[in-house]
């Protein structure tokens, strides 16, 4: 039997991830929403730091969570890694009863963390303080990327980061 699909609910995972001191810059459509696009978006993308320390709380977050592996065309698995087979990957799409949530080290056009964490904001996101990408490497890693989705945002995040330069 299939599980039904979570409902998108980024708050718990915000909220988790910080409880856990998680290093992470919150990047994609939820940074893109919190500068100003209207386009939705149903899944949390965040860049965390790739030390061992943080590795190790974020594998303890994600357990936490719930947190299963997200693949094409079968149920979710189980997600059996620890902080070390974590942090050998680059990509992970997870699932949590509170959504996807999508981990990339080294997002499109960027170099990861401390690249993002450079010019990120801090702010109360639905009541958690977290690190935003700015918007300029939101568009940034969007161009990059190249992906036809971003070509429908890509338009309006131009124009918001136009008119707040």
């Amino acid at each position: 039997m299939t599980d039904p699909a979570p409902t998108y609910d980024p708050e718990p995972m915000l909220r988790t991830l910080r409880q856990h001191d998680v290093r992470f810059v919150v990047i994609g459509g939820f940074a893109a929403n919190y500068h100003g696009s209207p386009h939705l978006t149903f899944d949390l993308d965040i860049t965390p730091e790739r030390s061992d320390e943080n590795l190790a709380r974020l594998w303890s977050a994600l357990t936490e969570l719930g947190a299963k592996v997200r693949a094409r065309g079968v149920e979710p698995l189980p997600f059996r890694h620890d902080a070390r087979s974590l942090g050998a990957v680059d990509d992970w799409n997870l699932v949590t009863p509170f959504g996807d949530l999508d981990i990339s080290f080294v997002p499109a056009g960027t170099s990861g963390y401390a690249d993002l964490h450079r010019d990120a904001l801090q702010a109360d996101a639905l009541g958690v303080r977290v690190e935003l990408a700015s918007l300029a490497d939101v568009v940034r890693s969007k161009e990059a990327a190249d992906r036809p989705k971003d070509h429908v945002t890509l338009p309006t995040l131009r124009r918001i980061l136009d008119e707040q330069t």
